[in-house]
């Protein structure tokens, strides 16, 4: 097998294989195999050049799951440029932020999503190019674009340009996951990081080129992107799906004859609730869960679905891709447990001062390793706070060795068993993960402050048998010279109908709640999120 060092050799390497292995499927744009996948990269590198794009440019793409995002997402690294998949159901406003963060050159984008994007790219100042997939939206409605557009067409006729040289530790893509603080932050990974991540999943569920992976993730997700880089590290085949209903996942299962699904589990909480066709039983290999903890009533549910099919329960965090994840073998003796180390990782329980923890002492995970991230794109402040240096003479180290290495310190509490198996406690911080999505509190009361029909307010979880955790928010009345309303319920359905509007649908707030005020402080002055939350609890609010 060739070796792969960098992103685009994975699907290099496979075509040069098994040229006419099936690659990519897709309901919407057809299927490709591995020369033509291959071929696609290469061209979608040549245009890219041509444009002028430097060595480590950035390239957003904001598409749905389609050839065009993998070619685009593979090409930009060819070119020795950096991708930045965008999440496609997030608003323009966060689509703008991501672009001004991280100095955007070329947006990928489709005809019908630009047209959504107009208003909001003459604040994007680094932006140079769009390239859209089909014609060139120029002539649409709407203000003049700043930039040139360019169609998908006339990029990949471009003539063929060698790519800047790149290394397995240049950078290769961002990927923006929630911040604690409030905005996204940009987790930027090598090559190394992307490659090392395909190999060690890979090796653990055992994929080999006969496989079929389901991508029913969303490709900003790290989990949802290893669908694609697992596949191509052994020449299986992806098909990619945008579906509406969990209903279309079933039928893509038995459509496809899928061996491998990797989702969220709230979507595998829906799919226990359908009949599943018997033929799916007779080929899916596996399934594996990312995005929070599996509920061990929908583990047991799935396994009467597909009885053959291997549990894999994973844990992992875009700043290190997985972490562990729980043999098949042990999910009868501990199903609550997240399991072990990833091949390739070192996974330790420390406490605060830096010291290992004992058998089944909390502590925080913290992950060492190849797969450890470059840290926080422009942000040396949240960098320092979650990428840290190991003590010396952490598991692995030696003090007689000079160079530090850094490591990435998760947040999350966890314990470790006497026999190695660790099982996760909680968050260290307010994050509310709902939807296999992490939110920040701060991120959605912004949101919220900016309809200006709040004086205060405050965002949090509470668990949720579907989501994970269901997002509430507490509000109280804008200030009016009239005084507050009587009746403070009727405010909610207004708040709640702008929240639609500018937030994309996993942040939506379950529930609104309107109070007079002022909402309670912490010793800091802070508004005190925790006491809301365990006060909504206790009175059981909707």
């Amino acid at each position: 097998m060739p070796d792969s060092f960098l992103l685009p050799d994975l699907i290099a390497a496979s075509a040069e294989r098994s040229p006419k292995a099936p690659a990519l499927g897709s309901s919407g744009t057809g299927a490709v195999d591995y020369a033509a996948l291959h071929a696609l990269v290469a061209g979608f590198s040549h245009g890219l050049i041509g444009l002028g794009l430097a060595r480590t440019d950035r390239v957003a793409i904001y598409l749905d799951k389609r050839i065009e995002t993998v070619v685009a997402s593979f090409g930009t690294t060819a070119a020795g440029a950096v991708f930045v998949p965008v999440n496609p159901i997030l608003k323009p406003e966060q689509v703008a932020f991501i672009l001004q963060d991280c100095n955007v050159r070329v947006l990928v984008t489709s005809p019908e999503r630009l047209v959504l994007l107009r208003e909001v790219l003459s604040s994007c100042p680094d932006l140079r190019h769009v390239v859209v997939t089909e014609g060139t939206a120029q002539a649409s409605d709407g203000p003049a674009l700043p930039v040139p557009v360019v169609s998908w067409a006339d990029l990949l006729s471009a003539p063929a340009r060698p790519g800047h040289r790149v290394i397995d530790v240049d950078l290769a893509a961002i990927l923006y996951t929630s911040g604690s603080t409030g905005k996204p932050k940009g987790v930027v990974l090598s090559h190394r990081n992307m490659v090392a991540g395909a190999t060690s999943v890979a090796s653990y569920l055992e994929n080999t080129a006969q496989d079929t992976l389901l991508a029913a993730l969303p490709l900003s997700f790290d989990a949802g992107f290893s669908q694609l880089t697992t596949a191509f590290h052994v020449g299986a085949r992806v098909v990619l799906l945008n579906y509406l209903m969990p209903r279309d996942v079933l039928k893509a299962l038995e459509r496809e004859k899928v061996t491998g699904l990797t989702a969220v589990p709230p979507l595998y909480i829906q799919l226990t609730q359908m009949d599943w066709p018997a033929s799916i039983d007779t080929h899916l290999r596996y399934f594996a869960n990312t995005g929070g903890r599996m509920p061990r009533e929908t583990l047991t549910l799935l396994r009467k679905r597909v009885p053959s099919a291997k549990p894999f329960l994973m844990y992992g965090l875009t700043e290190a891709f997985r972490s562990t994840y729980l043999p098949p073998e042990e999910v009868d003796r501990r199903p609550d447990s997240i399991g072990k180390a990833i091949p390739n990782a070192e996974i330790l329980v420390l406490r605060d001062d830096g010291t290992p923890c004992g058998p089944d002492e909390p502590g925080e995970l913290v992950h060492r390793g190849a797969l450890v991230g470059q840290g926080y794109w422009n942000d040396p402040v949240k960098t320092a706070e979650r990428y840290k240096l190991l003590p010396a003479d952490a598991p692995g180290r030696s003090p007689a060795l000079q160079l530090p290495e850094y490591a990435v310190f998760s947040g999350d509490n966890v314990r470790k068993d006497a026999e190695g198996f660790l099982y996760f406690i909680g968050r260290r911080d307010e994050m509310m993960k709902t939807s296999g999505y992490r939110v920040s509190p701060t991120e959605v009361e912004e949101i919220v402050y900016a309809t200006q029909l709040v004086g205060e307010c405050a965002a949090f979880g509470v668990e949720h048998p579907v989501l994970g955790q269901a997002i509430h928010v507490i509000a109280t009345p804008a200030a009016s010279a009239d005084g507050p309303p009587a009746d403070l319920s009727a405010l909610a359905p207004a708040l709640l109908a702008q929240c639609r509007v500018h937030m994309p649908a996993y942040m939506v707030p379950a529930g609104i709640e309107f109070v007079p005020g002022p909402l309670p402080r912490n010793p800091n002055g802070k508004i005190d999120r925790k006491l809301l939350a365990s006060e909504w609890v206790a009175r059981g609010a909707r």
